[in-house]
């Protein structure tokens, strides 16, 4: 099993478009994926029809009195199964700091779905906090979305001297461009920046299109109600590179 957390410290980069398209198109690879919807807002759970189908007991999970597999819930896509996002994970701090080493539990309780998924993504809610201490821990891929800004590039170096100062492994880590708009300078300029600054960086990219965007009207990921769309295209061409990538380590 391989867990993939989809994050950035700062909102509105395509983190939960990404999410849900990415492990569509590992269930679509003929592997079980299941997708854990760690943002309170439920943007991953509504893409997917399953605001409000989040089950109690998360905090017995986080005690050890109960299996997070209990919490999966069926999608209508084949082999992807998601844990819907729950309003009470806003308190997931809270009854992290309660535990002993709080840093280390998602790995702990992330292990044992081994036995039934091939791969695990998570969508992580914004900021740094002590889930996303965790999940830094837990993720065997920490994917990070920029849009092509300078103010972008600035909240990665923020995650990469946190990983530094952790002494986290930083090879870990792999920044995609989002919401890219090709006939914009400024996003030109960052990305040959970046990349040339950076080395490891996808060379997939995913363009700001309204396709992506109506995935909030058809509740459905672009790769499924327009698969051979430049939206489609484009996730299935990360997921192949993050595919490689990370089987390759």
């Amino acid at each position: 099993m391989k867990t993939i957390a989809v994050y950035n410290i700062k909102g509105g980069v395509g983190k939960s478009t990404a999410a849900v398209n990415l492990a569509c198109c590992a269930a679509d690879s003929g592997q079980p994926t299941l997708l854990w919807d760690l943002d309170a807002q439920g943007a991953a759970s509504y893409y997917l029809g399953l605001e409000g189908a989040g089950h109690s007991g998360t905090r017995k999970v986080l005690q050890g009195k109960r299996g997070l597999r209990e919490l999966a819930v069926r999608t209508r896509f084949p082999l992807l199964d998601v844990i819907p996002a729950r309003f009470s994970y806003r308190k997931m701090d809270i009854r992290l700091e309660r535990k002993g080493k709080p840093r280390n539990t998602l790995p702990v309780i992330l292990r044992p779905l081994a036995s039934a998924y091939a791969w695990v993504f998570l969508d992580c809610p914004a900021g740094i906090s002590l889930l996303a201490e965790s999940v830094f821990r837990a993720a065997d891929l920490l994917l990070v979305p920029l849009v092509p800004t300078p103010l972008s590039v600035r909240t990665f170096e923020e995650i990469v001297v946190f990983f530094q100062r952790e002494d986290l492994d930083r090879s870990r880590i792999l920044p995609f461009f989002s919401l890219v708009e090709s006939r914009k300078k400024i996003h030109r300029e960052t990305m040959a920046f970046f990349a040339a600054r950076e080395g490891r960086v996808c060379s997939s990219v995913i363009p700001s299109l309204s396709d992506i965007e109506r995935m909030a009207v058809t509740r459905r990921p672009v790769a499924h109600f327009r698969p051979r769309s430049t939206a489609g295209r484009a996730y299935l061409a990360l997921w192949e590179e993050i595919h490689q990538k990370i089987t390759r380590n």
